[in-house]
């Protein structure tokens, strides 16, 4: 997941909640950082159990560093569902283990453990307007939903940076005549533009799932996650500004476009998905 965009959408928030929201976040970046981090070569499955029996003190309110006391906090003051944290490691032991994903519900298992739970976790912090008509579940699959975009989007961005892994289905490559040579080959070329462009039409359907979800949450939020969310999406534009050359060009967001974007999120973030659903009632009375 791209932890700078979310980074620049918890500016937007109120402290508190940016606190708690930063606790969380940290703690998913130390555990992604424990396979994907500078040490990644030396992590075993055992590290692992140990990470995950700290979690367990830490939940139970023993944190070992000031970082944990942070994540301790959080998950006592908000009704945060534990079960995603565990989860989140479970995510990580499927990293070490599984280099490749045959079809997209794997993949779809690997984006849940590293990225939705992270969507589910949010939500208590964020909070539903008071206001809104949606069901509690309606939200949590938005929020899931925007989890698992983020991390589709993050694996375009990063196809040529994945240490040997490959995060695409192996059935879809291969529909599209294309095998693990031509990804680690690095070369653009008809083929692999147009299984690009699937995947990008995948990711933003999940992008479109979720913004019904994003409308629906205390006000004071909405705006931070949809900066958050236009953010991501931007990564997809440069990738087909990049002429889909996501082996050796890095989307990301630039300056200007990130600021661009803060204005068009916070008019988003003005009006619940509830209140455009009356309002378009009333005009057809």
């Amino acid at each position: 997941m791209k932890f700078s965009c979310i980074f620049v959408g918890t500016l937007l928030m109120t402290p508190e909640r940016r606190r708690a929201i930063w606790a969380i976040y940290v703690w998913c970046r130390r555990t992604n950082e424990l396979v994907d981090g500078p040490n990644a070569s030396r992590i075993t499955p055992t590290a692992l159990d140990r990470w995950e029996s700290r979690l367990e003190d830490v939940l139970a309110g023993c944190p070992y560093d000031m970082l944990d006391a942070a994540l301790s906090g959080t998950v006592s003051e908000y009704p945060i569902k534990l079960q995603p944290l565990r989860d989140m490691i479970e995510g990580m032991r499927m990293d070490l283990k599984k280099p490749r994903y045959q079809n997209f519900d794997e993949l779809y298992l690997y984006c849940y453990y590293v990225a939705g739970i992270v969507g589910l976790m949010s939500v208590p912090v964020m909070g539903i307007a008071p206001e809104s008509q949606a069901t509690v579940e309606t939200v949590y699959r938005a929020a899931l939903a925007l989890g698992i975009a983020n991390q589709l989007t993050s694996i375009l961005g990063d196809v040529g940076e994945e240490r040997g892994r490959i995060y695409l289905p192996q059935n879809e490559l291969a529909r599209f005549g294309l095998s693990d040579d031509d990804i680690f080959d690095g070369k653009v070329t008809d083929k692999w533009r147009s299984f690009m462009k699937n995947q990008i039409k995948r990711a933003r359907m999940f992008f479109r799932a979720a913004e019904d979800g994003v409308s629906e949450l205390n006000q004071a939020s909405r705006w931070p996650i949809w900066a958050s969310m236009l953010l991501h999406q931007q990564i997809l534009d440069e990738i087909e500004a990049n002429d889909y050359n996501n082996f050796t060009k890095r989307a990301s967001a630039s300056k200007a476009n990130k600021l661009m974007a803060l204005p068009v999120a916070f008019g988003r973030s003005l009006v619940t998905q509830s209140s455009r659903r009356q309002s378009s009632s009333a005009k057809t009375r």
